[in-house]
């Protein structure tokens, strides 16, 4: 693949490829590239697991990631004379489902002036909003001239498959700028995190919230467990089929009636625990000998991804313990600096959980596509700032002034 744009002395002898899938690709090849200082720089994490060759094997080969289910890989791979310098998790699609940065209006508004938008370009891990590297570089390697040879890269893959952009989501912010310069159009939104302030206990996190805050969690935390509900925090091998078959259940359950078609089947689940149990965080919730809920999170380095719920039984605030309290009790015990709860939930304010600000990058090919969609981020960068804002002054924590 030609790569326009990456023409300087040090990038001449560069070459581009496309893979159809990770097992085209070394798992040493692709996680030395996702756990490089070029690639980390100056994040705090030093393992993000969904970058991970296991993880995104695993939604390739259970067929959650796959041409069937409208997410294509091809992933970009930059060399030089055969040896890998950077790559890049990219998926051609044919739709904008399983992404949580949301592009529908933008489809829509072109498909009606007569453009095709799909099919589209997607830098991401499938099915999950959350933020780490998207152009992971070769240890040694120089950080700029390969970022630069893989966006080339992307760009001419996009004009070969007849995309008509590219997306890359949930992006460090020293990306996000570095795309930005090479003309990506940039956009921005927000989650809530739990930020781990040296606590060494779940009463030390409460002893900074306003008493009202704090009095109204410890009821919360009391009464989701009275009707005889216990808890199980279950990582590694202790996590067997007969735990995933429970969770499962749950999953789809609960996602049937929140998204009508969940996203991911039984198969990655014990994929996930094949190749990567010791990242593997299921917290089961047990009742009159049965369990009855579940949330699963994966451990980084640095902290705690939650990712998907799911219930056969409603009590109150169940799932604020399962999914929110829990994982703040297990990154603190683990000395982990925050939990990422994933997407949306002001009700997560409440809880301890802060507004931080989200970063992707778009590039149109299209010229009136581009102006229309550059016009509509800039208000929406500033409505999101304001937001972002208006959160901080509702946080639970004390006041100093």
């Amino acid at each position: 693949m030609e790569t326009p744009g990456a023409t300087p002395e040090a990038t001449t002898a560069l070459q581009v490829r496309a893979l159809p899938g990770l097992k085209e690709i070394g798992a040493g090849v692709w996680d030395a590239c996702a756990t490089s200082p070029e690639t980390l720089g100056a994040g705090d994490e030093t393992h993000n697991p969904f970058l991970s060759h296991a993880f995104l094997s695993a939604l390739e080969d259970s067929g959650c990631a796959a041409r069937k289910s409208g997410w294509l890989p091809l992933h970009v791979v930059l060399e030089r004379e055969g040896r890998v310098l950077g790559v890049v998790p990219c998926y051609l699609k044919n739709h904008s489902q399983g992404e949580y940065v949301f592009d529908h209006g933008w489809a829509d508004a072109y498909e009606r002036a007569g453009g095709s938008y799909y099919p589209k370009l997607q830098v991401s891990v499938p099915f999950t909003p959350v933020t780490g590297p998207r152009f992971l570089i070769a240890p040694g390697e120089d950080p700029d001239i390969v970022t630069a040879g893989l966006i080339a890269g992307l760009r001419a893959l996009r004009a070969q498959t007849e995309a008509s952009s590219i997306h890359v989501t949930f992006m460090p912010e020293a990306e996000w700028e570095r795309a930005g310069a090479a003309g990506f159009l940039k956009r921005t939104d927000q989650q809530f995190h739990w930020v781990n302030e040296g606590y060494a206990t779940f009463d030390d996190f409460l002893e900074a919230l306003a008493a009202r805050k704090r009095k109204a969690i410890r009821r919360e935390r009391r009464d989701a467990l009275s009707p005889g509900i216990t808890i199980e925090p279950l990582t590694g091998a202790d996590i067997t089929e007969a735990h995933w078959d429970a969770f499962y259940g749950f999953y789809m359950d609960t996602g049937a009636r929140k998204w009508g078609s969940p996203y991911l089947n039984r198969r990655f689940f014990s994929l996930l625990s094949e190749r990567m149990a010791e990242r593997v965080l299921l917290i089961m919730a047990r009742r009159e000998g049965r369990y009855i809920a579940g949330a699963i999170n994966l451990i980084g380095d640095a902290a705690l991804y939650g990712r998907n719920w799911g219930c056969i039984e409603d009590h109150p605030f169940l799932h604020f313990e399962v999914c929110y309290y829990q994982a703040i009790d297990f990154a603190i015990a683990r000395g982990l600096r925050r939990v990422e709860a994933g997407a949306q939930g002001e009700h997560k304010l409440a809880r301890g959980y802060r507004p931080v600000l989200m970063h992707s990058a778009h590039d149109i090919a299209d010229p009136g596509l581009r102006r229309a969609v550059a016009d509509y981020l800039r208000r929406e960068r500033a409505h999101v700032d304001a937001l972002v804002g208006e959160f901080e002054t509702l946080t639970p924590f004390k006041r100093t002034c």
